[in-house]
């Protein structure tokens, strides 16, 4: 299973109307080339989202499923992507004062990836993720732009730099 935790400078009803929108998915899920058809009904449970993913001249439909939702705090999907198998991916929502603490958890379900789960795999995993929860942030937070938001901003630091 790869873990991923974000601090998105945005408050929870912001981050969930990104969610709340199948046809955005291609502005921050890394790898997705095209949203081909999000159910009118998305994020509901059963609804649908297909997508075209890729690197390169290699793509594939995947089709991402809503197990979860419970709105602005949990929207759990399975992602079909044949022949490569399922994965689950669980992203939770929780306040951090006028923010979001948001939580992407991925485990694979079937196929190899489960034979291949482990140290390198959930890493590669890991590694994709961070990508996605920061354009996540990147949006939330441009779309969002109230006032002056706790904490520091991107590239500050919460603490002075030591002397040199």
């Amino acid at each position: 299973m790869a873990r991923n935790r974000r601090l998105i400078l945005s408050p929870p009803a912001e981050v969930w109307r990104l969610l709340a929108d199948g046809h955005r998915y291609g502005e921050w899920v890394t790898g997705t080339r095209e949203v081909l058809a999000a159910d009118p009904h998305w994020p509901d449970v059963g609804a649908r989202l297909r997508v075209r993913v890729g690197a390169g001249p290699l793509t594939l439909d995947d089709t991402c499923v809503v197990r979860v939702c419970e709105p602005q705090r949990r929207l759990e999907l399975e992602a079909r992507a044949e022949p490569f198998g399922a994965a689950r991916i669980a992203m939770n929502l929780a306040p951090w004062g006028g923010n979001t603490l948001f939580t992407l958890d991925w485990h694979p379900l079937r196929g190899p990836g489960t034979r291949m789960h482990g140290l390198p795999v959930d890493y590669l995993v890991a590694v994709r993720n961070g990508m996605m929860l920061t354009k996540l942030a990147r949006i939330a937070v441009r779309e969002h732009p109230v006032g002056a938001h706790p904490g520091p901003g991107p590239g500050r630091r919460s603490t002075p730099a030591p002397p040199r």
